[in-house]
């Protein structure tokens, strides 16, 4: 297991890939929710209902809340790129036949690639936040109040929610042996999250559940609710792992 933690965290490490879409994630993220400060401050109505939350509540609270909303989209997208191509690469340069001739297993290379993904998701998470209090800072909203500390929770736990429910984006692009599998299985996670949400389902669809309980604090999203997306992640990682082990060079 070492081994191959060794080796995926160097893959990782030099992967061109993985520092785009790292720098999207935290930078583009943070600058996306920033620049909208500057346009607080207007006299258009309708620009000012597109704003909505910077508005009002406004401050920290609308900011996070924003955040949130940003989050729930281009993370779970930016997570399900790099975990797409961390379980196709092999497949996409050609080297999957030596993944055969070396003394450690497919199944525990497979499960090294799940542990390097989540531990790059956790400190992009972290690094999102902290990009988000420092923007913030800069753009003069000055001191945080105790009552944003459950929306700053709310925003980081969001973003780790987001790195497991990207997990079938593995098996996807194991199946399919392309990147492009995975990519098109987190872009269905999140058309039909919205859908799910739009119907009014979205508490009992474990992909939607995290981003409805981060955005409205006033809603009721059970712990059981939130429960389900364990047996969901539980068996994506299930069924990549086994699909690993069946792994077979003609297909």
């Amino acid at each position: 297991m070492i081994t191959g933690l060794v080796t995926e965290f160097t893959k990782l490490a030099h992967a061109t890939v993985v520092r785009v879409t790292s720098v999207l994630i935290v930078l583009g993220i943070s600058l996306i929710c920033s620049s909208m400060l500057f346009a607080v401050h207007t006299d258009d109505p309708q620009l000012a209902a597109k704003l909505g939350p910077l508005i009002d509540p406004g401050g920290w609270a609308g900011y996070f809340a924003v955040a949130v909303q940003v989050t729930g989209a281009a993370g779970l997208v930016g997570y399900g790129v790099v975990l797409s191509w961390l379980f196709s690469r092999e497949f996409a340069d050609g080297t999957i036949a030596g993944l055969f001739a070396i003394p450690v297993s497919r199944r525990t290379l497979a499960a090294a690639k799940l542990v390097v993904y989540l531990t790059w998701g956790a400190v992009t998470a972290a690094a999102l936040l902290l990009a988000l209090i420092l923007l913030g800072l800069a753009a003069g909203l000055g001191p945080i109040p105790a009552d944003v500390v459950p929306w700053m929770g709310r925003q980081f736990a969001l973003s780790l929610f987001s790195i497991v429910i990207a997990t079938p984006a593995a098996w996807a692009a194991t199946v399919g042996r392309s990147v492009l599998a995975g990519i098109a299985t987190a872009i269905v996670i999140l058309v039909t999250s919205q859908v799910s949400v739009l119907t009014g389902a979205g508490g009992w669809y474990p992909f939607a559940t995290p981003a409805l309980w981060a955005i409205h604090s006033d809603m009721a999203v059970t712990p059981l609710q939130l429960s389900l997306i364990a047996p969901v992640v539980a068996a994506a990682v299930a069924l990549t792992l086994q699909s690993w082990k069946n792994l077979q060079l003609d297909r």
